[in-house]
């Protein structure tokens, strides 16, 4: 018989390593969906599984939105529900972590200047904790890899247009992309120098479809888009997010899920990398939970980024 995701976890539970470290998890989701839900007390269980988590940033996920309005306003409610969920964990007298302490929401930048009264509309419901917009810009040329925009989307007019008014605001840009992406992500960053940008689980290097069983050569142009996206002072990365099925790992497939030693093992070439290309200020670690709870625990991963440093 298969075993649960929890029996799963115990299996191969470990220690924390460190456990006084003080972290703040740059990158997890929250969610309530008709087949699934992780909301604060599902995060809250997994973040005092005993490493220090002491605040969070939330990232958009395409949930919670308003059911209502203007189409391109409904992203406004996804950070309406992590205002709350922020206000909610820092209240809790028995939460010590700050949940949402910071919130990545969604705007469509290909609004272009319009995009600045959503922009507006999130800031005015959470004034103390909305940081950035995160725009998926995920594309490959194969199609059974998941696309969320068309192709060249970075070098659109109007998405340049939209992009441009995070410095108004003071925001940060989330890119979420794949690596043979990455050359146009620095092309962005060049064209735009005063914007923030971080760059979401290190890439996304590929290791499915036409890059499944491809790893030295995906590595070879991976590196070479993160020495460009790392020559721009205004991007930082974010060390993480490869739990998922898209990286080429078996690890959801296991009966038992991988030990730090392992995922180390595994992750350090990568992360090594960005932190030689980056600098350790512009390096951060995301658990990147739950989509990369299917790969591995909690305690593992984290475990994992303090081997690895």
């Amino acid at each position: 018989m298969a075993r649960t995701l929890d029996e799963q976890l115990t299996a191969r539970a470990e220690a924390p390593s460190e456990p006084w470290l003080p972290i703040c998890d740059p990158h997890h989701h929250l969610w309530e969906r008709p087949n699934a839900r992780y909301l604060l007390e599902d995060f809250i269980s997994d973040a005092s599984s005993g490493h220090n988590i002491v605040a969070t940033v939330a990232v958009e996920c395409r949930a919670m939105y308003r059911k209502e309005g203007p189409t391109e306003m409904r992203p406004v409610g996804e950070t309406e529900f992590l205002d709350s969920i922020g206000a909610q964990s820092s209240s809790e007298p028995n939460v010590s972590t700050h949940v949402a302490a910071g919130i990545v929401g969604h705007a469509d930048l290909t609004l272009g200047d319009s995009v600045a009264r959503v922009l507006e509309a999130h800031l005015a419901c959470s004034p103390s904790r909305f940081r950035g917009i995160r725009h998926s810009t995920t594309w490959d040329a194969c199609e059974t890899i998941r696309r969320d925009a068309q192709a060249g989307l970075l070098s659109d007019g109007a998405f340049r247009r939209g992009f441009a008014c995070l410095q108004h605001y003071g925001l940060s840009f989330d890119a979420w992309l794949y690596h043979p992406q990455l050359l146009e992500l620095a092309g962005l960053a060049r064209a735009c120098p005063q914007v923030t940008i971080i760059l979401d689980h290190i890439g996304g290097p590929l290791g499915i479809g036409p890059y499944a069983e491809r790893r030295k050569e995906v590595f070879q142009a991976w590196s070479k888009g993160i020495r460009e996206v790392a020559s721009c002072p205004n991007v930082t990365v974010k060390l993480g997010g490869v739990g998922s099925t898209r990286s080429g790992y078996d690890w959801h497939q296991r009966a038992a899920q991988p030990a730090s030693t392992e995922l180390a093992a595994a992750l350090a070439t990568y992360f090594e990398f960005c932190i030689e290309k980056f600098g350790a200020r512009r390096c951060m670690f995301e658990s990147n939970f739950p989509v990369d709870k299917g790969s591995y625990s909690y305690v593992a991963i984290w475990n994992a980024f303090k081997r690895i440093t």
